[in-house]
């Protein structure tokens, strides 16, 4: 499994971001099962004020870029949500030319960090 982690921003409007809010609270049927047949795993989103920040697991070997174009493509339900959040959303004015949700950097993994006491013991052994 591959994780990826994207924002973008809603527009600055209130009745918006309650818009999007409601929307996310009763997700149509059929979005969710493209985005289960595209493979997402799991998705996560969250909010802080109007940036938006979603956490995607892909099924291993998938490019989320590719799996959210035929998801996009898949029905014309979909379709028809993904033009509904598109309408209340911006780019984020960090993403690159072009980029409509963008990829945020990883920069730290907890998993991936050597226990302290464990480099304190290596570093105290003779050599």
């Amino acid at each position: 499994m591959n994780r990826h982690v994207l924002t973008v921003n809603l527009k600055d409007d209130p009745a918006i971001i309650a818009a999007y809010r409601r929307y996310h609270r009763d997700v149509w049927p059929e979005v969710l099962q493209s985005l289960r047949q595209s493979g997402v795993q799991r998705m996560d989103i969250h909010l802080l004020g109007r940036r938006i920040v979603m956490v995607v697991e892909m099924s291993d070997g998938l490019d989320y870029r590719a799996a959210f174009a035929a998801h996009a493509a898949s029905s014309h339900r979909v379709i028809e949500w993904e033009r509904l959040m598109r309408s209340l959303q911006e780019p984020s004015a960090d993403a690159q030319a072009g980029e409509w949700w963008a990829a945020m950097e990883p920069v730290f993994h907890l998993d991936d960090q050597e226990p302290a006491i464990a480099r304190l013991v290596e570093s105290a052994r003779p050599s």
